[in-house]
């Protein structure tokens, strides 16, 4: 069986701003095998690497244009804020990332940029030559009938820009990811890039022999969420199993170090959580700190 990948879900977050070029070259200096940008739109149609459309929560764009704020319906619910697809691409580069998550570092705020997914996209030669390895890359397509309806749609920049960069050939470390079923279903007779299906705890019927029968006619791969694959009590769901069962790969989402992230079951030590997927057979992992994940790794 291959080795399971690491991914430094949206670069290393535990340790930098999430979605900075610090962040992925820390992410493999610290083990990553695949990086993990989210890819939004600004409004002159250039994707950018943020977890939401909604900047305030991992930018200082409340100080830099407090004029902007606005509210929108993204997907069906109301959400006050400033927005991506608001500003220009030369307005973006005037923001800097900032720590979103309660209880880590602050040190490294406001020091790192917003990337393009061009700018990360031409990042990975220098990872691989830095680490000695394969260094694969993982997109997140994120609201992408939301931006599609603005005229904004994802799909064509990242597939011109994985072209671009030749990893528009199936390699096996890069994926495109999504929640979205249209998205994935249009993507697959446009391109020869492995698709994953992103699965939360409201789709867990997806993950029925059914349901994975039906994902693998349009994907290669499940993002599944942890609690999907083992239970509240620590028991094994049968999911990997029925996963692999229908040829698609499994990844699962999102360890973290922080005790409020943790599963009972595991006793406070993420190391523990870790080696129990690893065990599953897991075909990848997302951390947030890709080096208790690389050093948990059997």
């Amino acid at each position: 069986m291959a080795r399971t990948l690491v991914i430094g879900h949206r670069g290393a977050p535990g340790h930098l701003p999430e979605h900075t070029l610090e962040g992925y070259r820390l992410a493999v200096r610290l083990g990553a095998d695949v990086i993990e940008p989210d890819l939004v739109s600004t409004r002159d149609g250039v994707l950018v690497a943020r977890h939401e459309n909604e900047l305030s929560g991992t930018t200082d764009v409340a100080l830099r244009f407090p004029e902007r704020k606005t509210t929108k319906v993204v997907d069906g619910v109301s959400v006050t804020g400033w927005f991506v697809e608001d500003l220009t691409l030369a307005e973006v580069r005037t923001l800097r990332a900032r720590q979103p998550m309660e209880g880590r570092s602050v040190q490294f705020d406001g020091t790192h940029p917003v990337p393009t997914f061009d700018e990360i996209l031409a990042l990975l030669p220098e990872l691989r030559q830095t680490a000695g390895r394969a260094v694969g890359i993982e997109p997140e397509t994120k609201h992408p009938a939301y931006f599609r309806a603005l005229g904004l749609a994802l799909e064509p920049p990242m597939l011109a820009s994985l072209a671009r960069h030749g990893l528009d050939d199936g390699r096996p470390d890069v994926f495109v990811q999504s929640f979205e079923e249209a998205n994935l279903r249009a993507l697959r007779g446009t391109t020869r890039t492995r698709l994953l299906r992103l699965v939360d705890g409201s789709d867990a019927a997806l993950l029925t022999a059914a349901g994975l029968q039906e994902i693998s006619t349009y994907a290669d791969g499940v993002g599944a969420a942890k609690k999907l694959l083992i239970d509240e009590e620590g028991r094994d769901t049968g999911a990997v199993a029925r996963i692999h069962a229908a040829g698609l790969q499994v990844h699962v989402w999102t360890f973290r170090n922080e005790a409020r992230y943790l599963p009972a079951w595991c006793g406070g030590d993420p190391a523990a959580e870790l080696r129990r997927h690893y065990a599953l057979g897991v075909d990848a992992v997302f951390a947030d700190y890709p080096d208790t994940a690389a050093a948990a790794r059997p």
